[in-house]
Order: C-alpha cells, then structure tokens, then sequence
C-alpha cells in the first residue's frame, strides 16, 4: 500500500429540485386551488473518519465529487425528495481544511467523526404554500485540502539507520523494511503491541536530519506526525556505527523537534539506547549518561535484549499518566 498523507479534492454539493406550479379542480370548485409542492434539498458533502483507512490515496485519484440533486415537487402538495449525500470516508486523524483561506474545518480524530463541508442548495418552492413560485438554490462547491496525521500511542524518532525498523518489527506484528542505507522507511509504518490488559500503537516515522523543520532530507513531512503522538521513543545508535557521536545526535534530534512545534517539545519521551551488543556501545553510554542527564534505556534491537524491559516501561508509562484507555482488544 502505497501512503499518501496529503490531498486536494473540488466538492459540489446538490442543487435543489423544482419547485411544482399546479392547480388542483373539480366540477364544483369555482376557482382551483394551488397544490404544487416544493422542490427536494440538494445532498450534502461530508467527510467521514473511518479507522479502516490509513492513507489518502483514493482521492489522489479521485478529486472531483459531488452530491444528487434535489428531486423535483409534484402536485398534490407532494415535495421532492432530498438528494443524496456524497459521503467521503478519510483515515482517522485527517484534518479538513479550506484550500482558499487556509482555515481548519475539521480535525476528525475519531471513528465515526464527520463533518459537512458544502451543503446541498435549497428546493424551489411551489405555488401550494406560496403565492409565488421561487427558483432552487445551488449547492455550495469549494476546493477542500487534506492532511493526514497519523494517530499513533508511540511514535519512534531518530537518526536514519539508529535502528527503528529493526525496533518496530522486533516489538510488534509488522514487519518494517530493513537494510543499511539511509530513508529504509519512506513512509510512517504502524503496528501494534500486544498484552494481556491492553494492546498499544506504535509508528516507525522516517529517519530525521538535521535540517528537518525546514524541509531537509524527508523533511516537515513526516515531523507533523510525531504531533499526535503520546509518547516519542528516541532511537539513538549508542555504537556510533557510521561515525557519528550519540549524544551530538540526540542533541540535533531534540533541537529538531523543538525548531518544528513546542508540542513535540514537550511530549513525553524515552531515549533508547540502541546497539548496545556492538562493543563501542559501553563507553559511549557511560559518556552519554554523563551529559544527558535523563533515564536512557539500553537495548538492541538486533539481538533482542532489553527489549521486554523497553516494552513494559512504555505500557507503563501510557497506562500511568493515562494517556491510554485500558482494553482487551
């Protein structure tokens, strides 16, 4: 599946039906009487969350859509019926936004959560109700932008080749791409993390550089879905396996973050200290500890150590500070 986190689609709502001009008579009446109805209302466009989806790319596709119009009136009093809604179903954590002013619609965080963004055109009116008879109304039409963020309870950040996707897939169901070179993972991948009293959601985002907020390498792109995360588990390769020092890396990691939002500043976070079965791995986690005063959690992804510990840390802390609901499922 290929993921698409960015859309821009034209919707069109329906336009009303006729209203009807129509006189109702019989022998003993002197003079008819009005009985046409009023037109049906034109669909509504909407926008549905659905936790089925998890990229746009259906409406790279498809950019057009448009809601029925409204069904003409009848005599008799009769009014036509409403038009169609267009419903549009979009992953869970899709913000709508208004492509002419730039202003947010609706964040849709939730199953289920929609949002009407054009509203079908009013019927016309006939002559039952009304002296006079009055047009329909046409629907409204806008451009519509679409962002995906994606909701995740961990979301794991770091230097490219730290280690991330050999992390994800040794701690969860999914199996991530791994290889040693750079931008392995292209695009965020999620997967899930069982227990025996909850289960909680894990995301492997793209490896980030220096340089990310403004665009660098895979850029702000993928910054914006650490946001909704809960926690930021921040992979470092405590080996310095391709020369790099870990602690000038997870300082350039943090900066990052906080150069992109102060919500990513504040979040909680986890260091893991990654690689740990390399032998240059010691000496440099006794020298990081010694300049990053935080509690750093020793694992390797490859070997599988530490790993159980690195799990039940993270189930605790979600379930502690209530930043997830307890469940079975």
């Amino acid at each position: 599946m290929i993921f698409i986190d960015e859309a821009r689609i034209f919707v069109k709502a329906g336009s009303g039906g006729n209203g009807c001009e129509s006189f109702y008579r019989t022998k003993y009446m002197r003079y008819p009487r009005p009985d046409g109805g009023d037109g049906g209302k034109g669909g509504d466009v909407l926008f549905v969350a659905h936790k089925g989806l998890h990229t746009l790319l259906d409406l790279k596709f498809k950019q057009n859509y448009q809601a029925h119009n409204g069904y003409h009136a009848s005599s008799k009093g009769k009014t036509g019926r409403t038009g169609e809604a267009c419903v549009i179903n979009v992953p869970v954590g899709t913000l709508v936004r208004d492509h002419e002013t730039g202003l947010l619609i609706k964040d849709l965080v939730e199953d289920g959560q929609s949002v009407v963004v054009a509203h079908g055109g009013g019927g016309g009116l006939g002559n039952f109700k009304h002296r006079y008879l009055n047009p329909p109304k046409a629907g409204e039409e806008r451009y519509i932008d679409l962002e995906l963020k994606l909701i995740a309870d961990v979301g794991i950040i770091g230097f490219p080749n730290a280690g991330k996707s050999t992390l994800i897939s040794s701690v969860s169901s999914v199996k991530s791409k791994i290889a040693s070179y750079h931008f392995t993972t292209k695009q965020p991948i999620l997967g899930i993390v069982k227990g025996d009293d909850f289960n909680f959601v894990i995301a492997d985002l793209p490896g980030i550089i220096e340089g990310a907020h403004l665009g660098k390498g895979l850029g702000d792109k993928f910054l914006r879905h650490a946001e909704r995360t809960k926690v930021l588990l921040h992979v470092v390769d405590m080996a310095g396996s391709e020369g790099r020092d870990p602690v000038d890396d997870y300082k350039k990691i943090t900066k990052e973050l906080k150069a992109y939002s102060d919500e990513l500043t504040f979040k909680y976070k986890v260091i893991v200290a990654n690689k740990m079965d390399l032998p240059e791995a010691e000496a440099n986690l006794k020298r990081f500890k010694k300049k990053i005063k935080d509690d750093v959690l020793p694992v390797s992804a490859q070997e599988g150590t530490g790993l159980e510990e690195l799990v039940s840390y993270l189930r605790d802390l979600l379930w502690k500070e209530n930043l997830i609901e307890k469940s079975k499922e």
